[in-house]
């Protein structure tokens, strides 16, 4: 299977880039292929909604590094979205490649399982997230293969002192 991992954080080597390594460690080892999309640094704009993509074969009217993002997200099996939370929410990196994604909303998307891995320094900060990644699933079908938050992560490189760690780990393997 090929797993695409979209790391949202704006931040290289932080606590989100630590868990998206462990989460691709675990997928690795149980035989799959992972491809891990750092979007710090992507130029991608956000989605004009002139729905030239509809008329186009899901093509973009826009010139960015979302065209590289598409190519990979047509031959994935399985994307996960990896976000630390800024604001009680994803952060804008990773919300403007899901707006994005939009260019596949009428010739449909490769992949039909996603999972979730969020992060935060606060607890109790994940609903709009978590509400707004279930209803996506819902409405397009795709299967949740798990969703993991770990809260607490104050400092860069909290993430590699924490229990909720082998989660991560696990649910990668587990694929």
């Amino acid at each position: 299977m090929k797993v695409t991992i979209l790391n949202g954080s704006p931040r290289k080597n932080g606590n989100t880039e630590i868990m998206v390594n462990e989460f691709a460690k675990g997928a690795k080892e149980a035989g799959h292929e992972t491809t891990v999309i750092n979007l710090a640094g992507k130029k991608v704009n956000g989605c004009l909604g002139c729905q030239y993509c509809f008329a186009h074969d899901g093509v973009c009217v826009q010139k960015d590094d979302m065209a590289e993002i598409l190519k990979v997200l047509d031959e994935t099996d399985l994307v996960v979205f990896a976000s630390p939370i800024y604001w009680f929410d994803i952060t804008g990196q990773l919300k403007c490649v899901i707006d994005r994604m939009y260019a596949r909303g009428k010739i449909g998307f490769h992949f039909n399982k996603t999972a979730l891995l969020l992060d935060s320094a606060s607890d109790h900060v994940y609903d709009a997230a978590l509400s707004q990644y279930k209803a996506t699933c819902s409405y397009l079908r795709w299967e949740s293969v798990g969703e993991i938050c770990i809260p607490d992560m104050e400092e860069k490189g909290s993430m590699r002192t924490v229990p909720a760690l082998q989660k991560v780990y696990e649910l990668g393997k587990s694929l």
